[in-house]
């Protein structure tokens, strides 16, 4: 059974996307005017730092995952679809949950939000690698402040989130615990934590005004790793999606429990196909 996963924050490049561009003008013209600048210039011509400004990264990589996904035309024939945070929104949209135009309001609300709400407060995250989840669940529990499980990627790399303190504190405790790594990310703030509240608010207020359809097949959300077909019960987990974990490697596993054998990658990078590699190393994972 075919399983298409599409990419979140961090899969951007210069130069994405423009093998796809003249197949899906129409689809580049229209994201141009919704956000009210050039996107399909930066990703084009744009440098790597253009394209990690938040506002620009996730409606790039939301608007190549969308197009590729459409260049697949009948291809696209999926028994179940999921996507790693942001490429949630581009899994809904690509299964006719929702809009193009929609998906890309969102998408850039999102975006915005999660920008201020890092501004608002210094925090970060960190990857943690040997160690079981419940460990550094624990870890988590014990630290001082504010850090909580983000990301489960694959069995033994848990991305934790908070506070900048906590997160350093929670790093030492890990190493303490035999982590073979601990490592701070490059990245703007505490991404899928409480700290993300402000920017939760505002895409919950936004998701309110859209309309949801059934998909087409059912999408595994990252809140609950469990198919949903449910229109109002996709709106309520991708509200929480913000300050919830992304249950990836749970994702996976219950995709693969459902039937899935082939795990087709659509949009920019490779990086899910390596993390589906980890997590079930019996299924074939590729670009679509």
């Amino acid at each position: 059974m075919k399983a298409y996963i599409f990419p979140g924050q961090g899969a951007q490049s210069p130069g994405m996307a423009q093998d796809l561009y003249e197949g899906h003008q129409v689809l580049f013209d229209e994201a141009n005017a919704i956000l009210g600048f050039s996107l399909s210039d930066i990703m084009f011509h744009g440098s790597m730092e253009d394209l990690t400004q938040t506002k620009v990264t996730q409606p790039a990589i939301f608007l190549h995952s969308v197009a590729k996904a459409m260049s697949l035309g009948e291809d696209f024939q999926p028994a179940m679809v999921a996507g790693h945070s942001l490429g949630e929104f581009s899994a809904l949209v690509a299964a006719g949950a929702m809009t193009f135009s929609d998906g890309m309001r969102l998408v850039s609300q999102r975006a915005q939000g999660m920008q201020a709400a890092c501004e608002a407060e210094p925090s970060t995250m960190a990857a943690i690698l040997g160690l079981e989840d419940a460990v550094v669940e624990d870890i988590c529990a014990q630290s001082p402040g504010l850090v909580v499980p983000a990301n489960y990627n694959t069995p033994g790399q848990l991305v934790i989130s908070g506070a900048t303190a906590a997160v350093e504190a929670a790093c030492e405790l890990a190493k303490e615990a035999g982590a073979k790594r601990a490592l701070i990310l490059p990245v703007g703030g505490a991404f899928h934590s409480p700290l993300m509240a402000s920017a939760g608010e505002a895409l919950s207020a936004a998701l309110d005004a859209v309309n949801i359809q059934k998909p087409t097949c059912p999408i595994y959300q990252n809140v609950v790793a469990a198919p949903v077909l449910d229109p109002e019960e996709i709106r309520a987990n991708l509200k929480a999606q913000l300050t919830g974990s992304v249950k990836w490697t749970q994702t996976v596993q219950a995709m693969v429990a459902a039937g899935a054998t082939h795990f087709y990658e659509v949009g920019p990078g490779r990086a899910l196909q390596g993390m589906v590699k980890k997590i079930a190393p019996e299924a074939e994972a590729v670009s679509a």
